[in-house]
């Protein structure tokens, strides 16, 4: 049986979670919760059981940490900046897509 991929977004204001939810929305997973705080990441984690976490990397390493804590094995992706522990890095909002499903970025030598 497949089910969809579960992704959830964290950020330390609700202005900058609704952000992260619209620039993270996909037909192609499922966008469940929302956190604006460590407390509230750890009992969403453990309500949802996300496979990939998408937090605003001003959240800071404490809620990779949690994340951790909670989800072992869940992929994380940090928005703005690289965060220890995160297997991935979204420069930008327009970045989250492709670092949520983990494809390269574009780049390299153009070939004519």
């Amino acid at each position: 049986m497949c089910r969809a991929l579960k992704v959830l977004c964290g950020a330390q204001s609700r202005e900058r979670l609704t952000e992260l939810k619209r620039a993270t929305v996909s037909t192609n997973w499922e966008l469940v919760g929302g956190a604006t705080s460590i407390e509230q990441l750890t009992s969403e984690l453990e309500s949802w059981r996300p496979d990939v976490v998408v937090l605003d990397s001003k959240m800071g390493a404490a809620a990779v940490a949690a994340v951790r804590s909670v989800l072992e094995r869940a992929r994380i992706v940090t928005v703005g900046s690289a965060l220890a522990g995160a297997d991935e890095e979204a420069a930008s909002l327009e970045d989250i897509r492709p670092a949520v499903l983990g494809l390269p970025r574009p780049g390299g030598p153009v070939r004519g």
